[in-house]
């Protein structure tokens, strides 16, 4: 076997090589390189389940970063349990191909209950009393406990929220070059997630999201060396491209307003204070479940469902809407995926928002709370602009913190226009699109793209586990 070093570059394009990515280039100009195809929805979770397993969201079941649950009437977003995802797992098959097969795999998604010799991921304590206590989880306990020994505790507000930034990926990098020299896995994977951050604040062209890719060049630069130290080879992946977005699409509110949605209603706040209005996912006829650039629209009732098709279809921002044979077409038909599927247009994104007056917004709407809301919320990545002055708001809230009180860390906006990058929809060309870079020999070239159903196959093959 020969051991390999697999990056996940969030959010690097085909076109971003060139001067700002020495590093990056040096890799392909020793092995090969091309751009890849994606799977729709062109997002994290999605994606990182067709490269480890070869199959399109369709088989593997993971139609999105989250998704609604028929069975407990859930949305449920940023689920880690590897069992969601079916079809056989590259390291599964690397174990079953040889049994000396070895692997780590730190921080790429669909961690938890993995079969793989060690992993760190993500994964805060809640406590009863409703605190959150920042943590990453691994297996075996003794390897997450030696690398928070050695590199102090994971920059969790870095990793997700409006501090967002290269930190994360830092830190990351350093627990990934310590278990290449202690633990010399065979297959080691790696999730780098800060080049995503500035991109979908600032748009993937400001200077700002330029730097970080620079700064992501760096660390490659850092890995490739530690891999050629400790005899492994490396590979560089990402799952999807970022483009410019200038427009928000709300269609929970256009469903509120023809009365397909309902909410239930806060209590008096003598009685507890503001909570705001919560999605009634029992009573609604209908409602949409929002990751970037896709929506999944459940419809409880097929006489809705005609209906339903035409309000989506005629919001401004909505460029298909995908239903039966089209549904099945684009890789969708699996029972967790909407009875209708919405793409947008491409400088247009989807926005969770349900309630119509802002001072009805549930209480965690100005929150980071990626397990409450029923969609994806980039504006987590922002401070508030209306705050007169955001860093007492935050200090004051982690004083009450300290003194165990309850408190909202409520310095999120709810303006969708300070969003400027999204995905999610299929690359409009292969220079657009995510890349596969090896330093071995690729298959692929600039005009022939990798497609990501073949990632695991590639794998493989690259660590000597299976026939070129």
């Amino acid at each position: 076997m020969r051991p390999l070093l697999v990056l996940d570059a969030v959010g690097l394009a085909w076109r971003h090589l060139g001067p700002r990515t020495p590093n990056l280039s040096a890799l392909v100009a020793r092995g090969g390189g091309a751009p890849m195809t994606t799977v729709l929805p062109a997002v994290t979770c999605s994606a990182q389940a067709t490269m480890l397993t070869g199959l399109a969201p369709d088989q593997h079941g993971a139609v999105g970063n989250g998704w609604f649950d028929r069975a407990y009437h859930e949305v449920g977003f940023w689920k880690q349990a590897s069992s969601l995802v079916s079809g056989e797992k590259v390291y599964e098959a690397g174990r079953r191909l040889d049994p000396a097969f070895t692997c780590a795999k730190l921080f790429w998604w669909w961690n938890m209950g993995a079969p793989v010799d060690w992993s760190i991921t993500p994964r805060p304590h809640y406590p009863a009393d409703g605190r959150k206590l920042l943590d990453v989880y691994g297996s075996p306990e003794r390897f997450r406990a030696d690398l928070v020994a050695e590199l102090g505790p994971f920059p969790f507000f870095d990793f997700w929220g409006p501090r967002s930034g290269l930190p994360s990926s830092a830190w990351i990098a350093e627990a990934c070059i310590r278990t290449l020299r202690k633990e010399r896995p065979t297959l080691t994977l790696c999730y780098l997630p800060h080049l995503d951050y500035d991109h979908q604040r600032f748009g993937p062209d400001d200077p700002r999201s330029l730097a970080a890719i620079e700064e992501l060049d760096a660390l490659v630069g850092k890995l490739v060396a530690a891999a050629d130290e400790t005899g492994a080879e490396t590979v560089v992946v990402s799952e999807y491209a970022i483009e410019d977005v200038s427009r928000a699409v709300l269609p929970n509110r256009a469903l509120r307003e023809a009365g397909l949605l309902r909410v239930r209603l806060q209590p008096p706040k003598p009685a507890g204070g503001h909570v705001g209005e919560r999605l009634d996912l029992f009573a609604s006829r209908a409602f949409a479940v929002v990751d970037h650039q896709l929506a999944h629209v459940h419809v409880h009732d097929p006489a809705d469902r005609a209906r339903v098709r035409q309000l989506c279809a005629d919001l401004p921002g909505v460029a298909a809407v995908l239903e039966g044979p089209a549904r099945a077409d684009a890789g969708l038909d699996h029972p967790r995926a909407g009875d209708l599927v919405l793409l947008a247009e491409p400088d247009a994104w989807f926005a969770y928002p349900f309630w119509l007056d802002d001072d009805h917004a549930p209480d965690f709407a100005r929150t980071v709370a990626i397990h409450d809301k029923p969609g994806y919320d980039p504006l987590e990545l922002f401070v508030d602009p209306a705050l007169k002055v955001p860093a007492l708001r935050i200090a004051n809230r982690l004083a009450r913190k300290k003194l165990g009180m309850r408190y909202l860390m409520d310095v999120i906006p709810l303006d969708t226009s300070l969003v400027r990058g999204s995905h999610g929809l299929l690359p409009a060309s292969p220079e657009r699109g995510p890349v596969f870079l090896s330093s071995l020999p690729v298959e692929g070239d600039a005009s022939n793209p990798v497609a990501m159903t073949d990632v695991k196959r590639l794998l493989l093959e690259a660590m000597d586990l299976a026939p070129r």
